[in-house]
């Protein structure tokens, strides 16, 4: 903490250390994502063609259940503003007849 720097806003200011950080992080994430990824297929227990059938299959349902979820999601969404529309709209009629009442 002995670098830090207030800004004129009283903020403390690192010198840039937070972007050096980051990205550095990145670089060892995508590093080791690699690395691991190169250990995998050199470890796989399957040939190549049945690996890819295999995650062909499993791509296949997850797309499935995907849909599938985003479709339930629309319909509550769908009725939950239905709903909200229809509490809406009653209690800006109830509004109106107070305002007439008062007018």
């Amino acid at each position: 903490m002995a670098d830090e720097e207030r800004t004129p806003t009283g903020d403390t200011d690192r010198g840039g250390e937070a972007g050096r950080g980051l990205g550095g992080f990145a670089a060892g994430m995508i590093f080791g994502a690699l690395i691991g990824a190169g250990i995998a297929l050199m470890f796989a227990p399957e040939s190549g063609e049945k690996t890819r059938r295999r995650l062909r299959r499993r791509l296949e349902r997850l797309r499935e259940e995907t849909a599938e979820g985003l479709e339930q999601a629309g319909a509550s969404t769908r009725r939950d503003l239905a709903r909200r529309r229809k509490r809406l709209e009653k209690g800006l009629e109830r509004a109106a007849d107070r305002a007439r009442d008062i007018l």
